[in-house]
């Protein structure tokens, strides 16, 4: 595996399927610790460690870091059976977005063929968008396309591995926002979610959790 500037042990060689710095930049070294915790001041020491950006939540607008994750890795789940997100369209979902007149809903066509894509949970965060290579944002689960909802922001949503072996999703601040069975993600507040759930986003994409055999 190659090792990103920031120390990552990486599957990709272009950008870090850990961080989403890209592979052979230069390190940057990361902001000392604030002695009180939780805050999000506007200071330099909340900048971004990986690409800069001034922080604005628990995960960089830009890149994706998890601003709590530093110097304490959480445990990759181990699990009986592969976790799973499968992405698809939803025509029910699509046509409920168009009926509350969400933002340029109108404009916005259901593909007429999606196939659907299947994405394992590894590692401590995967993060859900579309890739930006101006960003160097190069999420796990890729909704590039295509087809392309361009309801789905860059950054849209992370799952995060849990010390159980579970996962919880969370919304870092998406233009058009989440649903996970049919109820919305308040921004930035983890919900657990498990095989069969549907998380909604975008114009018309859903993702389903599934568990399959060991």
């Amino acid at each position: 595996m190659a090792t990103c500037p920031q120390g990552h042990a990486s599957g990709s060689d272009d950008y870090c399927d850990v961080c989403g710095a890209q592979m052979g930049g230069t390190a940057v070294v990361p902001p000392q610790p604030q002695a009180t915790g939780g805050g999000s001041g506007g200071g330099g020491d909340d900048a971004c460690p990986v690409c800069q950006t001034p922080r604005a939540g628990q995960f960089c607008e830009v890149c994706g870091h998890d601003f709590t994750g530093a110097g304490s890795p959480v445990p990759i789940p181990v699990l009986g059976a592969r976790w799973e997100a499968v992405t698809a369209a939803d025509r029910g979902y699509y046509e409920k977005v168009l009926a509350e007149g969400g933002p340029d809903a109108a404009s916005i066509a259901f593909p007429p063929y999606c196939p659907e894509r299947s994405f394992g949970l590894a590692g401590e965060q995967v993060r859900i968008g579309r890739r930006s290579k101006a960003r160097n944002l190069a999420p796990e689960i890729d909704l590039t396309g295509p087809p392309e909802d361009p309801g789905v922001s860059h950054l849209h949503a992370v799952l995060l591995a849990q010390p159980d072996g579970t996962w919880t999703l969370v919304d870092p601040g998406s233009a058009n926002g989440t649903q996970v069975n049919g109820r919305t993600v308040q921004l930035n507040t983890p919900v657990r979610i498990g095989p069969g759930d549907r998380i909604h986003l975008g114009a018309w994409t859903v993702i389903t959790i599934r568990e399959g055999t060991p």
